[in-house]
């Protein structure tokens, strides 16, 4: 099947982070994710996450160059966000119902639960940096997040020397992985 040049114009903006791609993606295919959701048990707030949690696997597929659309878009997205929204309801322990108005659907590979593991642990590793306290978030923030050197960080810190400073970093990081592994562990 051959896709629309319209939509394959959408997907390059997609992968270059065009604001007037992702706003058309967003005015077509929102309407239907939302009908979709809320007449499945969903409100308002779960068909926004769903379709951002879709807008970032389509993003990233489309950025690793290997994506080949073979349906519509409509289609693709709509496939990707019954599955998540499924999903999601058994995660809730709700019954999962019949789907309504179930057009053509496209399986979804496996990277789409790699992609939902990643953002898991991306919100365990969250937690747990709340659950740090300070200075170790502080430390590990302006390392990691912030790109500052060791030499930066002892003077922003108040340690003797870059080498105290490292050591500290060590330190925290090792707290870090033991909350978190706590935290996974739950």
């Amino acid at each position: 099947m051959r896709i629309e040049i319209n939509e394959q114009k959408l997907l390059e903006g997609l992968a270059h982070n065009d604001r007037k791609a992702i706003e058309a993606i967003y005015k077509q295919h929102y309407n239907m994710v939302q009908s979709l959701i809320l007449s499945n048990s969903g409100y308002p707030d779960d068909a926004r996450d769903i379709f951002q949690e879709a807008m970032i696997v389509l993003y990233e597929k489309v950025r690793a160059g290997s994506f080949e659309l073979n349906c519509q878009l409509k289609t693709y997205l709509y496939s990707v966000c019954r599955r998540l929204w499924l999903k999601r309801l058994n995660q809730l322990q709700k019954t999962s119902p019949e789907v309504d108005n179930l057009e053509e659907t496209v399986p979804v590979e496996e990277e789409l639960e790699t992609h939902e593991q990643r953002n898991l642990d991306f919100l365990i590793m969250e937690k747990s940096l709340k659950n740090l306290g300070e200075p170790c978030k502080s430390l590990l923030e302006a390392y990691y997040l912030q790109k500052k050197s060791m030499v930066e960080i002892a003077d922003n810190f108040g340690y003797t020397n870059a080498d105290n400073a490292k050591n500290q970093k060590y330190k925290c990081l090792m707290r870090l992985k033991k909350l978190f592994g706590q935290h996974k562990g739950k």
